[in-house]
């Protein structure tokens, strides 16, 4: 048993040997032998070196293991099979309030809205300042979908942000949404409102590529969770929006997301479509997804504002897998209050996704600053240059001027980037069939940085030093944690430090919003940052900031 138990340290190393011995046969030896040389060979991978009699004693075990892999590769596993380890990213003593019927949700009053005599205007209204035009039938649902349609249709080909119109669906939605308002039925807020979603939420009947040439003739036969409960929410979808391959940066089978603000710029990713098709007003709001920046990113680049829920907050079921320990879905809108109304649709259990909590969401826009304890990453602000560095100062300076006493704040010390790797070996995991079919060489991406060679050099991550990591992760959620002891959520620089890779490990929430521009006329943002499952005083806070500041209402110029 102990021998036994000591090979599954090479549960990818083994890979790696059955490769060696097949490019390089020994003499008298068959392709598929294990060898001493073989071992030797792979200890220097990882930073072993077993005597020659330890060596020998492996031998036929790691044999034989080949062989049970190989009969496990006969196993089809398709990409929505979750392992059977749950990532839990509560730190040991948090105390959760699972009292659903404490949620509570109040918006500021949209005030007196009117149809504006020129209907471009209505690209870059508000969730709602629509709402407010449809529910008081000012406007239709068809008519509103329509004129989006219309926008994405002749944008499109400059920002390459949509991979497909769902436009039947559509109309068919609006003017259901509409029956229903002359019915007297009103769903609320998101009431026929249109809306994009990133192409890795299944959508039923339409296809779904996940942005890469191997599954563009991909159709699932049932609907997201998060399309459904949009659906059920009364908004409208017209449009699937584009994504890097396999959610990573901006370039998509079908060419390369463009940023509104410079055509000549991708628009970053992987939520690249979503941000873009959003910053643009071809849609009013639009759902990306993060594992490792891929909302703040393009939120950043292109000017808008989104939401990076806690993880365990937002179903991902029917969402392309990248990372169990790391995927999140959250909004991408114009405003911190447009964040807020798509994520009180979206969040909470649906009874499939094993890694969502049953917790209360509760907004109120009339929070006060000077109740919250707000931090700020001093030494990652001070380390900034340039224009950001600016635009930071000023936007630290006007939460002064708000009420907010700042407070500086360090985080936890861990080696991040060499925790970093889970993220790519989960994918590698998710994306195995990809590999061993060899359809990766299908992808438009395949630099060294892309995910065919990841996927391929993650093959050589031992089990055991995957479990290293994630036994540090532990250590670095329990640090965290005790920095939110001190302050209920903090500021942090959107593109420099180390908050984003910790928090996106961790689990903890972010909502990023414009703050200035370059003097190359490119938006610039910040992060506020949040204790886990704290959505609601982080979004309050954020919208502080955000009715101070005009950035928000400032769009780019594509004719």
């Amino acid at each position: 048993m102990a021998q036994k138990s000591f090979c599954l340290q090479f549960f990818c190393l083994v890979l790696f040997l059955a490769l060696f011995a097949s490019r390089f046969p020994g003499c008298g030896q068959t392709t598929n032998s294990i060898t001493p040389q073989t071992v030797l060979d792979a200890e220097k991978l990882i930073g072993l070196d077993f005597s020659a009699a330890k060596i020998d004693m492996m031998l036929k075990d790691l044999q034989e293991q080949r062989g049970r892999f190989d009969s496990l590769h006969k196993l089809p596993l398709s990409n929505s099979i979750v392992p059977a380890i749950l990532f839990n990213p509560i730190p040991v003593g948090m105390k959760l309030d699972c009292a659903p019927h404490k949620s509570s949700f109040r918006l500021t009053p949209a005030g007196r809205v009117k149809l504006p005599a020129n209907l471009d205007d209505l690209a870059f209204y508000s969730i709602g300042e629509l709402a407010t035009l449809i529910k008081s039938r000012q406007i239709t649902s068809e008519k509103l979908t329509r004129f989006y349609l219309e926008r994405l249709k002749r944008y499109d080909p400059k920002l390459e942000c949509v991979v497909t119109l769902t436009e039947e669906l559509a109309l068919q939605q609006a003017r259901r949404a509409d029956a229903e308002l002359a019915a007297g039925k009103y769903r609320g807020p998101l009431h026929g409102i249109p809306y994009g979603a990133k192409d890795l939420l299944a959508t039923k009947g339409i296809r779904t590529t996940w942005g890469t040439a191997p599954y563009t003739n991909q159709v699932f036969d049932f609907d997201a969770t998060v399309i459904k409960r949009l659906e059920e929410a009364g908004a409208v979808l017209v449009a699937k929006t584009t994504l890097g391959e396999l959610a990573m940066d901006d370039t998509w089978f079908g060419g390369k997301t463009h940023n509104p603000w410079n055509l000549k710029d991708g628009s970053s990713g992987s939520s690249a479509g979503s941000c873009a098709a959003t910053s643009a007003g071809l849609l009013p709001f639009a759902i990306g997804s993060e594992t490792y920046g891929s909302i703040v990113s393009p939120c950043d680049r292109c000017g808008v504002t989104g939401l990076r829920p806690s993880y365990g907050r937002v179903s991902r079921t029917g969402a392309m897998a990248l990372s169990w320990t790391m995927d999140k879905i959250g909004p991408i809108c114009h405003t911190v209050e447009d964040c807020a109304i798509v994520f009180h649709a979206i969040y909470g259990p649906d009874g499939i996704d094993q890694t969502l909590y049953d917790l209360p969401f509760s907004y109120d826009s009339r929070i006060k600053l000077k109740k919250l304890r707000i931090g700020y990453l001093k030494k990652d602000f001070d380390g900034e240059k340039g224009e950001r560095k600016d635009n930071d100062a000023a936007s630290l300076q006007k939460m002064r001027e708000l009420g907010a006493d700042l407070i500086p704040i360090e985080l936890p010390k861990y080696p991040l980037g060499n925790i970093s790797f889970v993220l790519s070996t989960e994918a590698a995991t998710a994306f195995d069939d990809l590999t061993r079919s060899g359809r990766e060489d299908w992808m438009k991406q395949q630099g060294a940085e892309a995910w065919p060679n990841a996927f391929r050099q993650r093959r050589f991550v031992p089990a055991v030093e995957y479990l290293q990591a994630q036994r540090l992760r532990y250590l670095l959620i329990q640090d965290t944690a005790k920095v939110f002891e001190k302050v209920d959520l903090f500021l942090a620089p959107s593109l420099a430090g180390r908050s984003s890779l910790l928090s996106n490990l961790t689990g903890h929430p972010c909502v990023v919003v414009p703050n200035g521009f370059s003097k190359a006329g490119t938006p610039t943002s910040i992060c506020f940052i949040g204790k886990l499952f704290g959505e609601g005083e982080l979004l309050a806070a954020a919208k502080q900031y955000q009715d101070a500041t005009d950035f928000h209402w400032k769009h780019p110029r594509l004719d």
